[in-house]
């Protein structure tokens, strides 16, 4: 009964040695290019749930091209499932992509008659999910925020900030400038890491005053809450 549930209905069988090393080896290598992705973009900031994605998505491609193999017809029945995924609205994180594939490639699994791998790959894959989150995986210790501040086109954008920015945070960088207003204004677009414990109030008081009191977004990455002076 067992080797019944180990091979497929069309008479096929994987290996299980081998699969546990396709799996563990994508899970590594996910890994790796995920910390590389957190080390180089650590200025800018970055999205936890996008590194957590880019550790299942090797694993779980690797699990569908083991499934499918040198079979033709699976690789065509395999399309059409994908052409049935429709997002109606935005998607979320892009981990709900990622267990969106997840659940597919485990459908595909047992369609094959793959029972025993199916509920291995869905185990394997689930205390990974669920060792990333309560690790807190990828996620930035400092407050990771986006800053827009307005500016008067009389007024010069270029380093006005720059001592603020290195008081009150532990790294900042530049991402972008676009006027408002036919040219009348500048709105410059910082991410920044803001220091613990700080008083977000005189932060934005001593802005303000650089400013002219005009409009400054203070917005959290990972919550989109926004603080407006």
């Amino acid at each position: 009964m067992f080797e019944t549930l180990l091979s497929s209905s069309a008479g096929d069988s994987l290996t299980l040695t081998n699969s546990l090393a396709v799996l563990c080896s994508a899970l590594l290598l996910g890994l790796f290019t995920s910390l590389v992705y957190i080390h180089t973009h650590k200025k800018q900031g970055y999205s936890a749930g996008f590194t957590v994605t880019m550790i299942m998505l090797p694993a779980i491609i690797s699990i569908i091209i083991l499934l499918i193999g040198n079979n033709v017809a699976r690789a065509f029945s395999l399309a059409g499932a994908f052409s049935l995924i429709r997002f109606r609205s935005a998607p979320g994180e892009p981990k709900d992509i990622a267990y969106v594939l997840f659940t597919l490639a485990i459908g595909l699994a047992c369609g094959m008659g793959y029972i025993v791998y199916a509920a291995m790959f869905a185990f394997i894959l689930c205390l990974v999910m669920v060792i990333l989150y309560y690790t807190d995986f990828a996620n930035p210790k400092a407050n990771a925020m986006q800053l827009k501040i307005v500016v008067p086109e009389n007024l010069n954008f270029q380093g006005l900030f720059d001592d603020i920015l290195n008081q009150y945070t532990d790294s900042w960088v530049m991402n972008r400038v676009k006027t408002k207003d036919f040219g009348t204004l500048f709105e410059v677009v910082y991410n920044i890491n803001l220091k613990q414990a700080i008083n977000q109030k005189s932060f934005l008081d001593e802005l303000r005053c650089r400013n002219g009191n005009l409009n400054i977004a203070l917005t959290c990455h990972q919550l989109d809450d926004k603080i407006y002076a």
